[in-house]
């Protein structure tokens, strides 16, 4: 998951001229950008609330909207602490969608000065998982209602993750990437449900 976000995601964010999130323990500033956004950075408040997570994301559009560019390094070498059990995992990810959505009203208006593969990128990461989940939800429905299977929807599903999954074994030349595609059961019945929440509690920085 965080190899694919890295090299994949980010790496293409870079191709075309800004990072949209670098990541907390990934990333590296210019002290004297820092001190610039310093007092913006640590004020973060969302709808008159202070809100304390998703601090990168924040940052980096803080960064982009003050002129400066973020770059994608992909010899760099980080470390970071991750879950090992579901319920601090899911956890984190409510977080994540929290700050993604927040922050994606933030970089609204700074999309139009940046690529346009950008806002392609930006509007994809919010509105994939609602097409997902209509789609999942959409699928459900008519094996309840006609008892017949919804192959082409699941057919396409398991297109799109496994030619991802491909790509990401095929260029880290690590096989076990094949098995990420089995993540999409997890994104389906586990993370849409989540990230629904997390759009219906914004203002919530619990």
């Amino acid at each position: 998951e965080y190899w694919l976000a890295c090299n994949e995601e980010r790496a293409a964010q870079a191709r075309f001229g800004a990072v949209m999130c670098c990541c907390g323990p990934c990333a590296m500033y210019r002290r004297s950008a820092l001190l610039l956004l310093l007092d913006q950075y640590e004020t973060q408040f969302f709808r008159g609330k202070p809100s304390d997570f998703g601090e990168d994301r924040h940052l980096t559009i803080l960064m982009l909207k003050a002129g400066f560019q973020t770059e994608y390094v992909p010899d760099a070498v980080a470390a970071t602490v991750v879950p090992d059990r579901l319920g601090p995992y899911l956890r984190q990810q409510l977080r994540w969608a929290r700050s993604t959505f927040r922050d994606t009203f933030l970089a609204l208006r700074l999309l139009p000065e940046l690529d346009r593969y950008l806002t392609l990128d930006v509007v994809g990461q919010n509105l994939g998982p609602l097409l997902l989940a209509l789609s999942s939800i959409a699928a459900l429905a008519q094996l309840a209602l006609t008892a017949t299977v919804p192959w082409w929807t699941g057919l396409i599903i398991a297109s799109m993750t496994v030619v991802r999954c491909s790509v990401a074994a095929f260029r880290a030349r690590e096989l076990r990437f094949l098995g990420f595609s089995l993540h999409t059961l997890i994104n389906i019945f586990l993370l849409l449900p989540v990230k629904a929440y997390a759009l219906c509690t914004l203002s919530n920085s619990d």
